[in-house]
């Protein structure tokens, strides 16, 4: 495993691994600990709406962000869009690879995106997807709301209605983001049900086969 870790860490340079998935896939829990790994930034959509909230220079952003909240909708594309190059550019990510969590989820985000991670020096070099079915997700749904869960989903997650909304709007505008992924050779699918362990054992496993090919 180190050896791979190592190889991976060459590979990927000042480079992005964006991760999809649907909603209760583990997308945040993969790429917090693949960034742990190989040294790299951890960057989530909320992460940079939080950000930018804390200056004051964003507040059209995170209003237009908490409108698309409250309808469990994303954030316009032209405010994300925005938003996400704002932040990309910034001094502190130089020369730093970036783990992301679904960054650019809706049709038309990806090439922007990835033109703003490839002006900064983070070049997209792998896409994991990570897969799991309708049941599972319902069935993580049910365990996030039992007591000792160990809080698996958003705080809006609680609502069914909110949930199957995300669900439709990722196979309405996200699935069409992964197959302009796939066209480029840049999806690497992981087994999503499976335990966090063998989760991510598989996932390094996969980027190493696909870092040498």
């Amino acid at each position: 495993m180190e050896a791979k870790i190592n190889f991976l860490k060459s590979w990927l340079g000042t480079g992005t691994i964006n991760i999809f998935g649907q909603a209760f896939s583990g997308k945040d829990t993969v790429g917090k600990h693949l960034a742990e790994i190989l040294n790299a930034e951890f960057i989530s959509s909320g992460d940079v709406m939080r950000a930018t909230y804390a200056n004051d220079q964003g507040q059209g952003f995170w209003e237009a962000a908490k409108i698309g909240s409250t309808q469990a909708q994303w954030m316009p594309q032209k405010e994300f869009i925005e938003m996400m190059t704002e932040y990309l550019a910034r001094p502190e990510l130089n020369h730093r690879p970036l783990i992301l969590s679904m960054v650019g989820r809706w049709l038309g985000e990806e090439k922007p995106v990835m033109q703003a991670l490839r002006d900064d020096g983070h070049e997209t070099r792998a896409v994991i997807l990570l897969n799991i079915s309708h049941d599972e997700i319902w069935r993580r749904w049910d365990l996030a709301k039992s007591p000792d869960s160990r809080n698996l989903g958003r705080a809006d997650d609680d609502e069914r209605d909110k949930v199957a909304r995300r669900l439709t709007e990722y196979r309405d505008k996200t699935l069409p983001v992964i197959e302009i992924y796939r066209e480029m050779g840049l999806i690497v699918e992981i087994n999503g049900e499976q335990t966090r362990e063998a989760v991510f054992a598989e996932t390094i496993d996969k980027l190493y086969n696909f870092a040498k090919s």
